[in-house]
């Protein structure tokens, strides 16, 4: 038994060690006949001819040894240097002929068997006047997309690199060679050309050229495309839904997830839409099950610069179990041009927590509102009692070297802008309130200069002395013009005239009503300079604005820019207001009193007086702007080191 098995494997070696002549062979051989696949080629050009015999599909490759022999007309072909090589399953021409056009038939054998195979490779000659092979494959460009050719000559690329042989690609349209990243072109890969922005001009024939080195001989290969550019295309698809997310939901109760779609293009695109469970591919189309997805809804629409379609696929869960969540919905859209996924994953939702939140953030918000409002409303009240309440809180003012709380400056007697009223307010009023029943200290010019002293010296001294600087004034105070008040009304002013000439250089003297010389205020220019250039500039001193009377905006518009600055922006104390709601008042009181002695009684009718009481309104903001009678004690090296 083992001597005949011996015997036969001997044989079958012999056999494929010298070879049978065709006729004998195809006589035993199984005949898989022509490959329908030809081969094309022109003269001058490779062309590799390849055997589909070497398969698993055959035979066992892997355990059983074989031959392969190739035969033209009933003769066996050898290597011809130069002309033909053949290397297993495959048969090289490597400069074809006319006379290579024919049929070719590889013959496998094995110790058992044999296999025969015919190939037809199919010679012809160029076009003349046009380049490129006379036989052309068909390809299609889309229209305004980046499409791509694929050159035919994937088989020889294949076999060539399982040689270990490197190779090279050239593509040509027409005659004219192409340039890699040149205009509309780029070489993508070894065989693939892709052309951006795909148009008319684009129509064309180009051929794909193979260059390589095969048994020392350079040899080439050539295949030729008809690009067309289609009208009607389609771009790559994009998922708009899902969106890669979470959805909550609660058990048993229903969800509709769209997967929507837009592909750009021009004609009704051919895509799918899938829906996964997981890996699971949702097919059901039936509303009767608990899954199900509906059947794909389209628009044509416009998105932009793109024209095209939008599709819509819509998962529906009925009744939502348990076993529903912690899965990826996958929707999937397949085309030609691309494969975009997106999903949703599905959590169980939270207790619903909206109207708690809601209202913790309602009343939240209802308590800043009112916070802020109050704070607006009485914010002086409020830093006022703050102050009054933990005084330690603020530095003992008393070893800042500063001698005066505040330095009043105000129009002086004969001076544009004076008035008895506003004298009296600023020797009387002020010290009674601010000096008696405060506690703080003023330097009044009028009441604390000493005679003989320079102006311009006692106002930088006196200025530099003081940590705060009001600064009284009327309508008429920096308008030029004197000013009378009228006890009737705060508004109605009465207005000295002024006969300065502007632009003829010279100065005439202003008179006040009872014929006295009524001057420019040395005094108060220096005052009101200093003081701007210290509050706005070096912001070394605060100035409070104490407006005696209303101001108009026809008047506001003569002040000096620097206080109406300083007045947009930090405001004025307006001694007017108290003054007219202490009139309000005695109007109401007469009013009252007009009805009472109708009836016989004994009233008093006499005007109220201005209120000094440091707990009214105005004398609350003038305290607040003044400075903090603390009680934190400051140490000298402390503040000397914070002065280095």
């Amino acid at each position: 038994m083992d001597l005949s098995l011996s015997l036969l494997l001997f044989c079958g070696l012999f056999g494929i060690g010298t070879g049978f002549v065709q006729g004998e062979a195809e006589e035993n051989c199984t005949n898989y006949k022509l490959q329908f696949e030809r081969v094309f080629s022109v003269p001058g050009d490779a062309a590799m001819l390849n055997s589909t015999l070497v398969s698993p599909d055959v035979f066992d490759l892997n355990s059983v040894p074989y031959n392969i022999t190739w035969y033209n007309s009933g003769r066996v072909i050898h290597n011809q240097t130069g002309r033909v090589l053949v290397r297993g399953e495959a048969l090289w021409f490597l400069n074809v002929t006319l006379d290579d056009d024919g049929e070719y038939v590889a013959i496998l054998r094995t110790p058992f068997h044999c296999y025969n195979q015919s190939t037809r490779l199919r010679v012809d000659l160029p076009v003349a006047g046009q380049c490129g092979r006379p036989l052309k494959a068909e390809q299609e460009l889309t229209k305004k997309a980046n499409d791509i050719l694929s050159c035919p000559l994937k088989d020889y690329i294949k076999k060539l690199n399982s040689y270990n042989i490197n190779s090279s690609i050239t593509w040509y349209r027409g005659c004219q060679p192409i340039e890699d990243h040149k205009g509309q072109y780029i070489y993508r890969d070894k065989t693939t050309l892709m052309i951006k922005g795909v148009n008319a001009h684009n129509q064309h024939a180009y051929t794909c050229t193979l260059t390589f080195n095969l048994g020392g001989i350079k040899g080439s290969v050539s295949e030729t495309i008809n690009a067309s550019v289609r009208e009607e295309y389609s771009m790559a698809p994009q998922l708009r839904e899902p969106t890669n997310t979470t959805l909550s939901a609660r058990i048993g109760s229903s969800l509709s997830q769209p997967c929507t779609v837009f592909v750009p293009g021009i004609g009704m695109p051919f895509i799918d839409i899938l829906w996964y469970a997981g890996k699971k591919l949702i097919r059901s189309a039936d509303p009767s099950d608990r899954i199900y997805i509906n059947a794909t809804k389209s628009w044509q629409m416009e998105d932009g610069l793109h024209k095209g379609w939008l599709l819509e696929v819509v998962l529906t869960i009925t009744e939502l179990r348990e076993e529903d969540f912690f899965i990826n919905y996958t929707c999937q859209a397949q085309s030609s041009r691309g494969h975009p996924k997106a999903y949703f994953t599905l959590l169980p939702a939270d207790p619903d927590l909206r109207i708690p939140i809601g209202s913790v953030f309602v009343c939240v918000t209802f308590l800043f509102i009112t916070s802020v409002t109050v704070f607006y409303l009485f914010k002086v009240d409020i830093v006022l009692w703050f102050r009054r309440v933990f005084p330690v809180l603020y530095t003992n003012k008393d070893s800042d070297g500063k001698l005066y709380d505040a330095y009043v400056a105000y129009p002086q007697p004969r001076a544009i802008g004076y008035s008895e009223e506003v004298e009296t307010f600023a020797l009387h009023t002020l010290p009674q309130v601010l000096e008696k029943s405060c506690g703080y200290k003023l330097f009044i010019a009028g009441r604390d200069c000493l005679p003989g002293e320079a102006i311009v010296d006692t106002v930088e001294e006196n200025i530099q002395a003081s940590r705060r600087l009001l600064l009284l004034y009327t309508a008429a105070t920096f308008a030029g013009k004197k000013h009378t008040s009228s006890a009737g009304s705060s508004n109605n002013n009465n207005l000295s005239k002024n006969n300065n000439s502007e632009g003829d250089g010279r100065s005439s003297e202003v008179f006040d009503e009872d014929g006295g010389e009524v001057h420019r205020d040395t005094r108060q220019q220096l005052e009101c300079v200093a003081a701007m250039h210290r509050s706005l500039l070096e912001r070394t001193l605060k100035v409070v604005l104490v407006e005696l009377e209303e101001i108009s905006p026809a008047q506001l518009a003569l002040f000096p820019e620097s206080v109406r600055h300083l007045r947009k922006k930090q405001g004025a104390v307006c001694w007017w207001k108290e003054r007219r709601k202490r009139q309000r008042w005695w109007t109401c009181a007469r009013t009252r009193a007009a009805d009472k002695e109708k009836t016989g009684q004994d009233v008093q009718t006499s005007p109220p007086p201005p209120s000094l009481s440091p707990s009214s309104r105005f004398w609350k903001k003038i305290r607040y702007h003044m400075p903090v009678r603390g009680k934190r004690a400051t140490y000298p090296e402390t503040t000397a080191l914070l002065n280095l």
